[in-house]
């Protein structure tokens, strides 16, 4: 039986090669097809669309390891267009967590700001706090309606996982936000964006001494589910 194959769209450009390699270590037998909204688009294109006033405000990855800022509504037309000529998938897997209610697609689409606030509420059932850690401060309000299921107070941090990471596997930054909502209740703390990593996962718990709850990961597993073709081990 061939393998299943995994459209990997992100709203930056391809290939990810911060994340890949790290989806495949939960996606063993899957064969991963990646496409990015800016893989057309050079320079100047990319800057023409950077945030205005009232834009929602995203920032992604680009092939060359830098990164950009975008506004929302300039990436879902990309994004649609990229979901409209999938055609030999069997899932796609929306590599961002802001909110793309706008698109639709044919094969069954994963996306992660459906996924991670059910799956975040259920792990924090008890608790009093919960950090929620972005890349931007002008992102620090997108968490309200992601997270509403959750009975615990949310407190907002941000630091990017991209800007000055200069290849270093963690972000400058990090533990410093590990720190500030560790100071402010966090008992668990989510990392919002498909940017953060495992070892940014792993300097966070070790900073703030709490779970840390990686947005890639969760989505990452739940589509294992959804694309294990085998049976069950005797």
């Amino acid at each position: 039986m061939s393998n299943s194959r995994l459209a990997v769209v992100t709203i930056g450009q391809a290939p990810r090669t911060d994340l890949t390699p790290e989806l495949r270590t939960w996606l063993p037998g899957v064969d991963l097809v990646e496409r990015g909204a800016l893989d057309d688009d050079g320079p100047d294109e990319i800057a023409a669309m950077a945030p205005g006033p009232g834009d929602e405000v995203l920032t992604t990855r680009l092939r060359d390891g830098s990164n950009a800022i975008v506004a929302h509504h300039h990436i879902v037309p990309r994004v649609q267009r990229i979901l409209d000529g999938l055609d030999d998938v069997d899932a796609v897997f929306l590599a961002c967590t802001g909110a793309f209610e706008e698109v639709t697609g044919a094969r069954p689409l994963l996306r992660p700001e459906r996924m991670i606030g059910p799956g975040v509420a259920a792990l924090a059932a008890g608790l009093d706090t919960v950090g929620v850690l972005v890349p931007l401060p002008e992102q620090r309000h997108h968490p309200d309606g992601k997270y509403a299921a959750l009975d615990a107070k949310v407190v907002v941090d941000d630091a990017s996982p991209y800007v000055g990471a200069d290849g270093a596997p963690v972000a400058p930054g990090l533990r410093a936000a590990a720190r500030r909502l560790r100071d402010r209740g966090a008992q668990l703390i989510v990392a919002d964006c498909m940017g953060y990593s495992q070892p940014m996962r792993a300097a966070l718990a070790d900073e703030a001494g709490v779970p840390v709850v990686l947005a890639r990961s969760v989505v990452a597993r739940l589509a294992a589910e959804l694309l294990d073709r085998g049976a069950p081990a005797a």
